[in-house]
């Protein structure tokens, strides 16, 4: 099944008060694996950048200034996304930016029943812990340092990850290898007799009730090998 691995910085936090768009990154997987293919752009908001979303994703107005514009870059977006299933990490905050730059542009909304949202993912699967990208990465041992800042294209990358260890993949396949191996060792494993040997628990009128009982099964009973002669 084809997803889409998909990220946005903006200049806020509420596109309903002009906030908009300035990085938009999207990571083709198959199967939760991803196939190299990309789609990402920068993007002029054709406003101010606020100190504080600089302070999180570094992009200045400067920066972005003579970019292209959303509606320049619809046509390829939406191509790239298709129907495909979107995957995103707090998927309400990036579809109500998503879904007001298509109106902007006259387009129709994404819907967001084709959306999976990882942050609910997380909460469901660990109720009560941290459940950021950031913690995420720590819990499975991914490696995020180069997350200095937010970058969209670095998180749907990480994301792409985390998605795995959420849905159980990469974990159902160690348990498997784990399992292969053990096998592997048990059949390795060489058998030795014990150096001296363990004191027989079977008292004589025990032996001898068990010969009475195995004569009676003939001369070619399996027990006689262990036995031997009975008289």
């Amino acid at each position: 099944m084809r997803q889409i691995i998909l990220d946005t910085e903006t200049t806020g936090l509420d596109p309903a008060t002009g906030d908009r768009i300035v990085e938009i990154a999207c990571v083709e997987t198959l199967n939760t694996v991803p196939t190299g293919e990309h789609f990402h752009v920068y993007i002029d908001p054709q406003r101010d950048m606020p100190d504080e979303a600089f302070r999180v994703h570094g992009l200045s107005a400067q920066f972005l200034k003579g970019k292209p514009t959303f509606d320049q870059i619809v046509e390829d977006f939406l191509a790239f996304v298709d129907d495909s299933v979107l995957v995103i990490h707090n998927a309400e905050f990036d579809m109500r930016f998503i879904n007001a730059e298509l109106k902007r542009c006259g387009r129709d909304p994404l819907l967001m029943d084709r959306v999976i949202d990882t942050l609910a993912m997380a909460r469901r699967k660990h109720p009560g812990s941290p459940a950021s990208l950031d913690a995420l990465c720590s819990r499975y041992r991914i490696d995020n340092s180069r997350r200095v800042q937010h970058g969209a294209l670095l998180d749907a990358e990480l994301l792409a990850e985390v998605y795995v260890e959420l849905s159980g993949g990469r974990q159902s396949t160690l348990v498997l290898a784990s399992e292969i191996k053990v096998v592997e060792k048990a059949e390795a494993i060489e058998v030795r007799p014990r150096p001296e040997p363990l004191v027989s628990s079977v008292n004589s009128e025990d032996e001898n009730a068990h010969r009475s009982f195995i004569g009676k099964m003939g001369e070619k009973a399996v027990w006689l090998k262990y036995l031997g002669p009975l008289s």
